[in-house]
């Protein structure tokens, strides 16, 4: 059975809650994603910071982006995945919070990512056909 760490891309970076959204954006160049897991100073994830939370939530709000921390967008609980978790409980946790990113922990330690495109190189076509509809809905 396929899990959650044999689809993921491993080796995810944080940004730290404390360090300010534009370090965050930086560091999204640097690395070429369009998502950073957000850490506390605890090494627990708080959140996940998109480049769409970027846009929306602070430069359309007319924030500062050198000055708003990264923690600040953290919202609720973060949304994951266990490492040792099968494919199907991912597909499941994505499709039901309608998320395209998703933590994978083991434990309480951060391991990797799972991707919208993680899903579509390593799953059947139907499955993946499932996912974009389910998360291209309202």
């Amino acid at each position: 059975m396929t899990k959650a760490r044999d689809i993921m891309t491993g080796g995810a970076e944080c940004v730290g809650a404390e360090e300010t959204v534009l370090d965050a954006a930086r560091k999204m160049k640097d690395l070429g994603v369009g998502a950073l897991p957000i850490c506390g100073t605890d090494n627990r994830l708080k959140g996940v910071l998109t480049d769409r939370d970027i846009v929306v939530k602070v430069l359309g709000a007319g924030k500062d982006p050198a000055t708003c921390r990264a923690g600040e967008l953290a919202q609720g609980e973060a949304v994951t995945i266990g490492a040792d978790d099968d494919v199907e409980e991912v597909l499941r946790t994505m499709t039901e919070h309608k998320v395209r990113r998703l933590p994978v922990i083991d434990g309480h330690d951060l391991v990797g990512m799972v991707a919208q495109a993680d899903v579509a190189r390593s799953l059947p076509d139907p499955q993946v056909g499932d996912l974009v509809q389910a998360l291209s809905t309202d």
